[in-house]
């Protein structure tokens, strides 16, 4: 069953009013709410499900530009494209917090707006959720595929940028200056079972098995070895 809505850790959060009348009104005024839920539409940019206490309201598909952390207009304000850099993916979707990289001092390097520092908050991931569906995403292609992590900026908005548009900062063990990186676009599927010369275990019941290099190379059976140790064993008494 595809996923489609993944629960999100609830931050408080500042809604601006226009996304609450389609853009009819309510410009610079703000709304109080908590986040419960993203949804993860292929081709669209994700979808925020908010809970607003000062109406009793839950209140669903905003995107992440709707969003302040405090009830002002951020400077510079940076509009959708420059805040979510990639569109969803697929319809599976997990929120993940990458625990390790929590604490580090986040740089983003957005569209038009250059580089903005922030905090870290969570990830969100896709990936294809149904096998007897056909896969028309790219999710699962590793050249294609694209973390969304959700980065808090110090201009008060959030963002969702993937890991190829952010430097991350740890106090001891980055250098002043860092390199600059010289990688290129995983484009590997890397696996370990098929396409190998080592046989097939379909007719050994071994517990230590070997495969047919090894047994090649060394010819002596299990059973065998077995036997030595035991033989060994009883000379030595």
């Amino acid at each position: 069953m595809s996923q489609l809505i993944v629960n999100i850790p609830a931050k408080k959060v500042w809604v601006r009013k226009e996304y609450l009348t389609d853009h009819q009104s309510g410009h610079g005024e703000f709304v109080e709410g908590v986040w419960v839920t993203a949804k993860s539409l292929p081709g669209r940019a994700f979808y925020f499900e908010t809970f607003l206490p000062e109406y009793g309201a839950l209140y669903d598909k905003l995107p992440i530009s709707a969003f302040c952390n405090r009830p002002e207009l951020p400077s510079p304000d940076l509009d959708l494209p420059n805040l979510q850099f990639w569109n969803c993916m697929d319809y599976g979707v997990r929120c993940i917090k990458k625990k390790h990289i929590a604490e580090l001092d986040f740089e983003i390097y957005t569209r038009h707006f250059g580089t903005l520092k922030g905090e870290y908050m969570f990830s969100l991931d896709n990936y294809h959720p149904e096998n007897d569906i056909v896969d028309c995403g790219t999710s699962e292609l590793p050249e294609e595929h694209k973390s969304h992590n959700c980065i808090l900026l110090e201009n008060g908005q959030f963002a969702l940028y993937p890991n190829n548009r952010m430097r991350l900062y740890s106090p001891s063990r980055t250098p002043e200056t860092p390199k600059t990186p010289d990688f290129k676009v995983s484009t590997r599927f890397y696996q370990v079972e098929t396409g190998l010369k080592w046989g097939r275990l379909g007719d050994t019941d071994e517990y230590f098995w070997k495969t047919t290099d090894e047994r090649d190379s060394n010819p002596v059976k299990s059973s065998d070895l077995t036997n030595q140790e035991q033989n060994n064993d009883q000379t030595s008494r």
